[in-house]
């Protein structure tokens, strides 16, 4: 197959290609290796360097990338129409957010290619569903696409049915880095990072944000620190100002760390936690950080809500209210006396999405 990806170039917090971060990068690169001819076009919404990149080891993935501003989305269907010029791909498969899969969708529609639109979170629980009109060319464009690709079943349940889908919803969830997050001895990663090596730790990696939830830890953390001196609370990521709120001696802010260094901070922890919150977007979104604690089979809490739900429903044990950060203490002082973690499902790889993702487009393709 050709593939055409069309997406935003910064999501999650991270960039597409400086990063080479994600599903955005993993399973196009993935499809690469396996023969299909992917090209892909980044709009970044920052302000940085434009043009091909390309990769040795991926020969038959190539991206480019275009910054919005100041004429970028104005020439945007000129920007595909001369990527495409002399090649013409077979399927495009457009993520991102609304406008990206809006414009797709124009352009796809004014060309006749088959569109599939890959939905890893609810969009319209970001803030360009406050641009006037884009919530509802978005839905349109959700309806007519000829498939649409969530990160889960509960997504997949709400595209169906609040867009009134007939045509083909598949699921593509997330993965974790196999090469990256394996298992690991607990004390060579508290040595590597300069952790406490006889302490008990608790913690998390990745957006330390109060729209996360991420406060529930903080005070689950006080709540069991004030009778556990060996307890110590360690973050890694980008954070707003909660952690500001929450001054301890024994909380550790590891700040922003490589993607490669982030599975030593999960495998220094006695006990992982996945916060977040009952929203229009913790409801329905697939958090990464799960799957790549499963990977490092490092004993975990997470909220229960969305597909973190669903992923550990036989699990209770692993679950907390969010909100209740008296539950979340509770369940992480369990983790701590019996952890839980050879029962525990294995996380997909990168692979295993694009294997879901090819079996998607091929019939589309042949259709």
């Amino acid at each position: 197959m050709r593939i055409l990806v069309l997406t935003k170039r910064q999501y999650t917090g991270k960039d597409l290609l400086d990063e080479r971060f994600g599903r955005l990068f993993e399973i196009p690169a993935a499809l690469s290796e396996w023969g299909h001819d992917v090209r892909g076009i980044a709009i970044s919404y920052r302000k940085r360097a434009q043009g091909a990149y390309r990769w040795t080891e991926y020969p038959r993935l190539s991206w480019r990338s275009e910054n919005a501003l100041p004429l970028g989305l104005l020439c945007y269907n000129r920007i595909l129409s001369s990527a495409t010029n002399e090649w013409m791909p077979d399927v495009v498969w457009s993520s991102g957010d609304m406008l990206q899969c809006t414009l797709a969708f124009r352009w796809t529609r004014e060309c006749g290619l088959p569109l599939v639109i890959d939905l890893y979170d609810n969009y319209e629980s970001f803030g360009l569903s406050r641009l006037p009109g884009l919530a509802q060319s978005f839905r349109v464009a959700c309806r007519e696409a000829e498939g649409v690709t969530t990160v889960g079943s509960l997504l997949a349940q709400r595209v169906e049915h609040r867009y009134r889908r007939i045509r083909p919803t598949g699921i593509v969830q997330n993965g974790a880095r196999k090469d990256l997050f394996v298992v690991r001895d607990r004390l060579e990663c508290r040595r590597r990072l300069g952790l406490p090596l006889d302490g008990r730790l608790v913690g998390t990696a990745g957006a330390i944000n109060d729209d996360r939830g991420i406060s529930d830890l903080f005070e689950a953390f006080l709540a069991l620190a004030s009778r556990d001196e060996q307890l110590w609370l360690v973050h890694a990521g980008v954070t707003d100002s909660t952690p500001a709120r929450f001054r301890h001696p024994r909380i550790v802010d590891l700040g922003v760390l490589p993607l490669e260094q982030v599975p030593f901070v999960l495998s220094a922890l006695d006990v992982g936690v996945v916060c977040n919150r009952d929203s229009e977007f913790g409801r329905y979104c697939m958090p990464l950080k799960l799957f790549e604690m499963l990977s490092t089979r490092t004993p975990v809490v997470a909220a229960e809500v969305g597909e973190a739900a669903r992923v550990l429903a036989a699990h209770p044990e692993c679950l907390y209210e969010p909100g209740n950060s008296l539950d979340l203490a509770g369940k992480i002082e369990y983790q701590l006396s019996t952890p839980q973690v050879d029962a525990l499902p294995a996380a997909p790889s990168w692979a295993d999405c694009a294997r879901g993702l090819e079996a998607f487009l091929l019939p589309l393709v042949r259709g």
